[in-house]
């Protein structure tokens, strides 16, 4: 189904367990999400670590799609973390609590406070939760500020200031959304820039209260409050043009020294709007996705006729290829505007003469490579399949620098390519193949290999890049467009059967997206308006 919304959820904790015994327990909260129809936990994520408290109140949000017709079940799990392991074995449990998302959004002004359980004999204090639905405002702010002449806190040296931000909700509460970092032992501290979504500032309401407080920030936890001043978005967003002032007031002086003028005061040093554009407004913006297919042709996979063959089709069910081709394939086509792709196979020798080709056209139509639909590409597969020889090497690097050159002749936005790569992995030219990924890193193009049979894979997921950006003598990709999927990790045991189709789909394009827009962003490319209905 599709997301209505996303909902943002604030988590806090109020008289937790005390697991220290110097000092105050060190709280995280872990969020975990039961899958649809699955009654298994997966982790969604985690708040940041807040030390010395039991109260925490933690910045880092959960932003979950909230689907209207089903039922979200949510975990959060309540950890000490044992700050010298920082190991999730050595932390202490501190309770937990089961709730439906739903019931979050449904409680009264979308608050919720719920008891944690799960330590016998204990009472583990409560957990809240606050639920507020993002406007679909996508900007995106930088700013920075400084401080001049704030009251010193400590008795030894000067202060170590740090600024709190929080957003006013409907209600006249506060929620915190932001903390600069802190610089130590001065008065006239100038914080690091940083950027903050706008909804996560006011929720797209631009003259809500932004409130700011200024604190020294102590190692026990227990911060001195210096003081605080209040604003809007849309103040802050004048001084694009100015520096703007603040006077940092404490109230508790003011009210008990005459003479009071100000704790010090805090300027705005610059602020800027981005607009954040997503992968839909480049598509309904006319942006074309083109898809290529290239298939491992190479003696590895097996002869064709033997039923161990990674390429052997026997009347009742498609080759291991095949299925990965189609499963894919219908989730791609979706995209493709005219659903016309270019088929390559690779690593095989091809008649008339028996030349080992590593880029030939599965039509064998050089002029036009192009299939008409998946059924196009499965029907041109099993016709080279019965007329070319299986050879080798595997190499990569040609198809790639095909694509490549296709995707440089037109570098504006309104195309971009995505190479589809179905390989058993093994891999003759691997330093090739990183120069002509590293290469195409700069151009409209994104590469998904999907590996099938049971092969270690280590050489794709080095081609991947998610742990270690791919770099080729010296040179670094200048964005990750590569995503390698192993497709045993979808299928039964038997092979025949893709499990979930909604699975291999999610994992196949997951990177696409971002990948896209990280080109749109380097290249500072705007999504072209869609024509109005």
């Amino acid at each position: 189904s599709v997301p209505g919304t996303k909902v943002e959820l604030t988590v806090s904790c109020r008289n937790l367990l005390d697991m220290d015994t110097f000092s105050k327990s060190d709280p995280v909260v872990v969020l975990f999400v039961q899958g649809s129809g699955s009654s298994e936990w997966k982790e969604f994520g985690r708040t940041e670590v807040i030390d010395n408290t039991l109260n925490p109140d933690f910045v880092r949000k959960f932003v979950l799609d909230y689907y209207f017709e089903e039922k979200q079940n949510l975990r959060f799990d309540v950890y000490n973390v044992d700050s010298k392991t920082c190991s999730a074995l050595k932390q202490d449990f501190l309770g937990q609590a089961f709730v439906a998302l739903g019931e979050v959004i449904g409680a009264q002004r979308g608050r919720l406070e719920r008891p944690l359980t799960g330590v016998p004999g204990k009472r583990c204090g409560t957990i809240l939760l606050l639920a507020e639905e993002l406007s679909n405002c996508r900007d995106i702010v930088t700013m920075q500020l400084c401080a001049n002449k704030l009251d010193k806190k400590d008795f030894f040296g000067k202060s170590d200031p740090f600024l709190v931000f929080y957003r006013s909700n409907e209600d006249g509460t506060f929620t915190i959304c932001h903390k600069t970092e802190v610089v130590k032992n001065t008065l006239n501290p100038v914080w690091q820039p940083f950027t903050i979504p706008v909804r996560a500032l006011c929720n797209g309401d631009y003259d809500r209260t932004v409130k700011i407080d200024v604190y020294d920030w102590d190692r026990d936890g227990s911060h001195d409050f210096i003081g605080e001043f209040a604003t809007s978005y849309r103040e802050l967003s004048r001084a694009q043009s100015q520096f703007t002032v603040y006077e940092v007031l404490n109230p508790r002086k003011k009210c008990k020294k005459k003479k009071y003028v100000n704790s010090g005061t805090v300027t705005l040093l610059s602020f800027s709007v981005e607009s954040e554009f997503t992968f839909v407004d480049y598509i309904r913006g006319g942006t074309q996705l083109n898809f290529t297919v290239a298939i491992d042709f190479t003696a590895s996979n097996g002869l064709p006729s033997q039923p161990t063959s990674l390429h052997y089709a026997s009347p009742y069910q498609l080759s291991a290829y095949a299925l990965a081709l189609k499963a894919v394939g219908e989730i791609i086509q979706d995209y493709d505007s005219d659903k016309l792709f270019p088929a390559y196979g690779f690593g095989a020798k091809v008649p008339p003469d028996g030349k080992i080709s590593h880029q030939f056209p599965l039509n064998n139509n050089a002029e036009n490579p192009s299939c008409a639909g998946i059924e196009g590409v499965l029907e041109s597969y099993l016709q080279s399949l019965r007329t070319v020889q299986l050879y080798g090497p595997t190499n990569f690097a040609p198809v790639i620098n095909q694509v490549a050159g296709t995707a440089a002749q037109v570098t504006d936005g309104s195309q971009y390519h995505v190479l589809l790569i179905i390989t058993d992995g093994v891999i003759s030219d691997m330093l090739q193949t990183k120069e002509a990924i590293v290469t195409a890193s700069a151009l409209p193009m994104s590469i998904i290999i999907v590996g099938v049979g049971p092969a270690e894979f280590e050489a794709m997921e080095e081609l991947d890049g998610d742990e270690v950006r791919l770099s080729s003598r010296g040179r670094f990709a200048e964005r990750d467009i590569v995503q390698f999927v192993p497709f045993r990790d979808y299928v039964d045991d038997s092979g025949n059967q893709v499990l979930s189709m909604a699975r291999l789909a999610k994992d196949v394009l997951a990177e696409i997206p971002e990948q896209l827009l990280s080109y749109m962003k380097t290249r500072d490319i705007k999504p072209r308006r869609a024509d109005p209905e």
